[in-house]
């Protein structure tokens, strides 16, 4: 009787598992908010951007232009003249020879412009005329300023300055026109069916055509300045009657707290406006797509532009919004729900699949099904590693390929790709180094991360696969379901600019499922995310 009962006693290692299944959530935990407590002080403080509107404004003319044109002339030249692309061009206006310099960057004004209208307008000027010249300038942007130093910044922010004689003040022309790249299809987010324009690296562009997308004067564009070292022109874009005051408000908060050098991209302000950055789930979603970003503001989200990249931020974002793509809504509701839910699967796939084939092989092979189980031995009779070094050489061998597809020219990138992968799973089965199962398991897990339709997520989810296989090569099945558990508490906590990012999931809102892992027909969806709070509720 005491034997029979001794023999379901579970052995020492079930309860050492058991105990490390305890105790490693509560460590992880310590460490998490050891980490948070430590980085209080965020990258984010007080005194980076400002606004646009307001920069001229509050301009101290410490050093102020002058009626002495060759004094102020000489301030010129011994600043910003010394640049080798600025060019100081010196005329004279009409019968009387006053004398005038038109001041700016070489290449960032059109010669067009500047050669056969302005200056043809300038020498043909009366130069007694009282200084509404201003007025008769064939340009749409102009205006004056008195302080020597914000024209001087102007000119090396790509103006056309104006300096003429005898007047105590200067005429900045022409915001910066200098050559742009081409509208053209959006790179990272091909379509099948949707618009063929995405995104460029001008701002001015990319204002307008959010602007195209529709007639609406509910559209807003308020502008600022980022950056100390080098400014940059930062855009938020909002639609007045729908978005919510408070999300508007904490938007603005954050974007006058950025402190930086410069911003060279949309990813710097990114990072310095998200929730947790120790997260390792993007809370803000960058898209290349005007469609996607008029979609967004339509639910009462938020727009980031930045002048010198094509891609957009989106906030405040969810995680169903990046397993969501623009043609889930251009397709009827019934392929668009599948192809929805096909891509809620392969996200699973490319997180867990490796990780199972690990607990099962190593811990759990009773699970298996005893044909399948079998073959599986058989095909891995001659293999010399453990699961988890065989699947970590194949996983690390397709990353590698993958990084080396983008990096490489585009003619041989794709088929450097593809040809690489073949070879390299080949000669690995041909050498015994892996079992032919392994590279099924790891061609599905490779071919399900590209499904992801934000390739910014698709990284997040390469990277917990390596986490999720430490965990089963660990614990087994135990670690699996542990990781897996840890992942939903993490995301049931984490925000996006005070929006839970589990929404409608968590916390539960029916509503709005009519839009997560199913898409309703378009008449159903009669009101916008109950997340949102936003002003008008009511779609049309």
């Amino acid at each position: 009787m005491l034997s029979s009962i001794k023999s379901h006693i579970p052995g020492w290692s079930v309860f050492f598992q058991a105990l490390i299944a305890l105790v490693v959530p509560i460590l992880l935990y310590w460490l998490y908010k050891s980490l948070v407590s430590l980085a209080d002080d965020k990258l984010v403080s007080s005194g980076g951007a400002t606004s646009l509107n307001s920069s001229s404004d509050n301009a101290t003319p410490s050093d102020p232009i002058t009626a002495n044109y060759d004094a102020n002339m000489d301030n010129i030249r011994s600043t910003v003249g010394v640049n080798s692309d600025v060019v100081i061009r010196e005329l004279t206006m009409g019968n009387a020879k006053v004398r005038a310099a038109l001041i700016f960057v070489k290449g960032m004004q059109e010669d067009q412009v500047l050669k056969l209208g302005i200056m043809q307008m300038l020498q043909d000027t009366e130069a007694n005329l009282p200084l509404p010249i201003i007025n008769r300038l064939p340009t749409s942007s102009a205006h004056a300023t008195s302080s020597m130093e914000e024209l001087k910044k102007a000119i090396l922010f790509g103006y056309l300055a104006l300096i003429i004689d005898g007047h105590n003040e200067g005429l900045l022309i022409n915001p910066p026109s200098g050559p742009a790249r081409d509208i053209t299809e959006p790179v990272s987010e091909s379509l099948l069916r949707g618009s063929r324009i995405g995104f460029t690296e001008d701002i001015n562009v990319n204002t307008a055509m959010l602007r195209k997308q529709g007639v609406t004067e509910n559209l807003q564009i308020r502008s600022y300045t980022v950056g100390h070292t080098i400014q940059k022109e930062l855009a938020i874009v909002y639609l007045d009657q729908i978005v919510n005051p408070d999300l508007l408000k904490e938007v603005n908060d954050r974007i006058e707290k950025v402190k930086l050098d410069f911003a060279a991209e949309s990813g710097y302000i990114e990072q310095l406006i998200e929730d947790n950055y120790l997260s390792p789930f993007q809370q803000i979603q960058n898209t290349e797509r005007p469609d996607r970003v008029i979609a967004a503001l339509l639910e009462g989200r938020i727009a980031i532009l930045l002048d010198g990249t094509p891609f957009a931020l989106i906030v405040p974002v969810t995680f169903s919004m990046l397993l969501q793509s623009p043609e889930d809504y251009f397709e009827r509701w019934l392929p668009g729900s599948l192809l929805r839910m096909l891509r809620f699967l392969a996200a699973f796939i490319a997180v867990m699949a490796p990780s199972l084939y690990i607990s099962f092989i190593s811990f759990h092979p009773g699970l298996i099904p005893t044909e399948l189980a079998l073959t599986i031995i058989e095909t891995r009779q001659n293999v010399p590693f453990p699961a988890l070094i065989e699947v970590m050489i194949l996983e690390i061998s397709i990353e590698l390929l993958r990084e080396a597809g983008i990096r490489l020219p585009k003619p041989i990138g794709p088929a450097m790709g593809i040809v690489g992968g073949l070879v390299i799973g080949e000669a690995a089965v041909q050498a015994g180094i892996v079992s032919p199962f392994l590279v099924i398991v790891v061609a599905v897990t490779a071919i399900s991360s590209f499904s992801i339709p934000v390739y910014s997520a698709g990284i997040t989810l390469r990277l917990l696969r390596f986490v999720a296989m430490l965990f089963a090569s660990i614990l087994g099945m135990f670690g699996t379901i542990l990781f897996f558990l840890l992942i939903c508490s993490h995301l049931s906590k984490l925000k996006s600019f005070g929006v839970p990012y589990l929404t409608p999931l968590s916390p539960y809102r029916w509503s709005d499922w009519k839009d997560f892992f199913l898409r309703v027909p378009i008449f159903l969806m009669k009101r916008r995310p109950k997340l949102m709070k936003t002003i008008q509720n009511k779609r049309r």
